[in-house]
């Protein structure tokens, strides 16, 4: 199966690193033009080189925009107005007692995680829906069938953009439009190795924080390791494309493993 991108616009929204970063190579190797958003513009265009040299293939353009806001997205679409694939990609983490999380982390995840996809889908789908073949994608995480105890803030987010994708295909039936989530568990992004690195082990070698990791917050992954964001993206990229086109209102899991479950 070989899987081409070329001629289509592509948006990946929090791309300077991580998981979004691997998706945007990915899309620039198989021939898309790749939109690479961040919120510094220094560092979205250091990134938007780097991912150009790095895939080889495609065009990479940088667009600096906080998504998160109602004035940011705005940027990203007065920039891009249209697009074939969306992937909204930008979420942050932390841990913090549930019973301690004050009312404006509940508000900031909410912003970041959930409403910076929704804001850009409801300009981009049904300008998709009119030309017939699209596809949008949000990145949710395995914390959205298992909430995470450490922070269920987040693991909130990740189950509204389940709702969100599901209740947007529902919407876009038989228009040619996907919409589906991905859900990936614990990543080897740098986020995430500063998280383990605090909070397992300190002080120890990082092969050693991330099998303590593993064997202590997520005991029921399969893999057995952190999964590396090439193998997200490898996923990411089958969605996007026109091989995925009987795949919608779904939850994708690239997840080790971890998630006991059956469905999704």
């Amino acid at each position: 199966m070989r899987i081409e991108l070329t001629g289509r616009t592509v948006v990946v929204t929090g791309s300077t690193a991580g998981i979004g970063r691997a998706i945007a190579v990915a899309a620039a190797r198989a021939g898309a033009t790749v939109v690479v958003n961040g919120r510094d513009e220094t560092r979205t265009q250091a990134a938007a080189d780097e991912i150009a040299e790095e895939a080889g293939a495609g065009e990479v353009r940088p667009v600096a925009a906080d998504v998160s806001t109602a004035e940011g997205a705005q940027q990203l679409l007065d920039a891009v107005p249209d697009c074939d694939v969306l992937i909204n990609n930008t979420g942050i983490f932390s841990a913090t007692p549930v019973f301690e999380i004050p009312d404006s982390e509940w508000q900031r995840f909410f912003e970041v995680n959930v409403l910076s996809g929704v804001r850009l889908a409801r300009h981009y789908a049904p300008r998709m829906a009119e030309r017939g073949w699209c596809r949008v994608l949000f990145i949710s995480s395995e914390s959205a069938v298992m909430t995470p105890t450490e922070m269920v803030h987040y693991g909130v987010t990740k189950t509204a953009q389940l709702a969100v994708s599901r209740g947007m295909a529902q919407e876009l039936a038989g228009s040619g439009v996907t919409v589906n989530s991905i859900l990936p568990g614990p990543t080897l992004t740098p986020g995430v190795e500063e998280f383990i690195a605090d909070r397992v082990e300190p002080g120890a070698g990082f092969d050693e924080a991330e099998a303590a990791f593993i064997r202590q917050e997520r005991p029921t992954s399969l893999l057995g390791r952190l999964i590396r964001p090439a193998e997200v993206a490898a996923l990411v990229l089958y969605a996007a494309s026109e091989h995925a086109s009987a795949t919608t209102g779904a939850a994708l899991r690239v997840d080790g493993g971890v998630a006991p479950t059956l469905i999704p």
